[in-house]
């Protein structure tokens, strides 16, 4: 048993390293944009930072493909279907792509009305509006490389997405600080710059993914699609976490509302305490479940489903282990982590205290992620998306108004919800792996995909 959990975390660590190095290189080019931005004026950063909220949704798209087809890739790889394999991901390419284009039309009609729906003022809603049409212009090039990225990942290959994502944020950077400020010989372009760096980088990574593939460079390539099986089964596969990633996104709005109920301070020490988290945390976290996807996936597709628990499992207690030890560290040095970000003394006294909940709420992350992307390995995206949706809205929403406000609990109230929020996640993700009926479910889509090609 001992030697069986250490060949299981080892797999994991080897699979979920390039994964946690490129979720730290995406936080890092955020960053960039963010300061960057900051040189221009406040507008300009709180224009990026409502753009963003729109922009979520290209990103929920083809987090959710990319779901679908890690699952299928991950699976057809195990039992050695390479025919439905490439016809997944290839159909999960088209169909994202597809999808993009409507996004682009939108962010040029739209852009300005979406961000002065959320209230900016005028000088906002002209920056943000340029920014967002241009980061949407870019929609259909963001979904197919997200999507060719996990494709990869579920065949195990969670190298050459590092590499190519690598080198398309390094680009992003370079480009965001020279067009951004007129370096290097570039026109400064303020934030039509930022924007600009991010579309053309985001195309140059998609482009260079494909040409990957169809280069055969990869275990996998691309084949016309011909089985509307596996097209089903992928759109079904996709769209709860779709549904699951748009909750949280959805549900921001109305929480930050609540949150500027108890002041301007609360709200920005509420956000600096993500993004300290986020920092630290969530590439492991984020890796881990991205690791138990592919683990999991393959000893299906090996008609494994007792080794596919084992690992699902073990992969969970890694990440329970390791995320709760950064969250100790989180509650350790809450107050000098949040004064990186500011000096202003109310903020810096709610922030530490988010934080610190953070640090609390961590080993909930590290057992809820590995099993979300153990079920998702197994083509059950709903379970995730119910465990998302009802313990955003009913705790972290819900909870947090009704005895936060209504019974004029304040903000304790708020942190009690917080803090169940994650709880619940984890509770219904281990009840479903537990007890779920995930392994049966993956074994009759692949029977209903055919028997591998002799």
């Amino acid at each position: 048993m001992r030697d069986r959990l250490r060949q299981t975390w080892r797999s994991a660590l080897r699979l979920s390293w390039p994964v946690a190095v490129q979720q730290l290189l995406n936080t890092l080019m955020r960053s960039v944009d963010i300061v960057v931005t900051g040189l221009f004026s406040p507008a300009a950063v709180a224009a990026i930072g409502l753009a963003d909220l729109y922009a979520q949704i290209p990103f929920r798209i083809g987090r959710a493909l990319g779901t679908g087809a890690i699952a299928l890739s991950s699976q057809d790889t195990g039992r050695g279907d390479v025919t439905a394999r490439d016809q997944a991901v290839t159909q999960a390419v088209l169909i994202g792509f597809l999808v993009g284009l409507p996004i682009v039309a939108i962010g040029f009609v739209l852009a300005e009305t979406f961000i002065r729906l959320l209230g900016a003022n005028a000088a906002v809603v002209e920056l943000g509006g340029l920014y967002l049409t241009v980061v949407f212009a870019a929609a259909p090039m963001r979904i197919v490389a997200l999507v060719a990225a996990r494709s990869l990942q579920g065949t195990g290959d969670t190298r050459t997405p590092l590499l190519v994502n690598g080198v398309a944020n390094l680009l992003n950077i370079v480009g965001t600080v020279s067009l951004g400020l007129g370096l290097f010989g570039a026109p400064r372009l303020g934030i039509l710059g930022v924007g600009l760096a991010t579309a053309v980088s985001r195309g140059l990574e998609a482009t260079a993914m494909l040409g990957v593939i169809a280069a055969h460079r990869t275990p996998l390539s691309l084949r016309r699609p011909r089985d509307r099986t596996v097209t089903r089964q992928l759109l079904g596969v996709s769209l709860p976490n779709f549904a699951e990633g748009m909750s949280t996104s959805v549900a921001s709005f109305p929480f930050n509302a609540l949150l500027l109920v108890f002041g301007t301070e609360v709200s920005a020490a509420y956000h600096i305490s993500r993004r300290i988290y986020q920092q630290l945390a969530g590439p492991l976290y984020r890796s881990y479940s991205v690791a138990a996807s592919i683990l999991v996936g393959i000893s299906l597709g090996e008609g494994d489903p007792l080794g596919a628990r084992f690992q699902g499992l073990a992969i969970t207690a890694l990440g329970g282990l390791t995320v709760g030890f950064v969250g100790a560290l989180l509650w350790i040095g809450a107050g000098p982590l949040v004064r990186i970000f500011t000096t202003d003394p109310a903020t810096v006294t709610y922030a530490t205290d988010f934080t610190r909940l953070s640090g609390v709420s961590m080993v909930f992350f590290g057992i809820f992620f590995p099993l979300a992307g153990s079920l998702q390995g197994a083509s059950d995206t709903r379970t995730p998306f119910y465990a998302r949706f009802t313990g955003t809205f009913g705790f972290m929403l819900g909870f947090s108004y009704l005895v936060g406000l209504h019974l004029g609990y304040g903000l304790s109230g708020v942190y009690v919800g917080i803090v169940l929020t994650y709880v619940w996640w984890a509770l219904v993700a281990c009840t479903g792996f537990l007890w779920g009926d995930w392994a049966t479910r993956a074994e009759r889509m692949m029977a209903d995909r055919g028997q591998p090609a002799e």
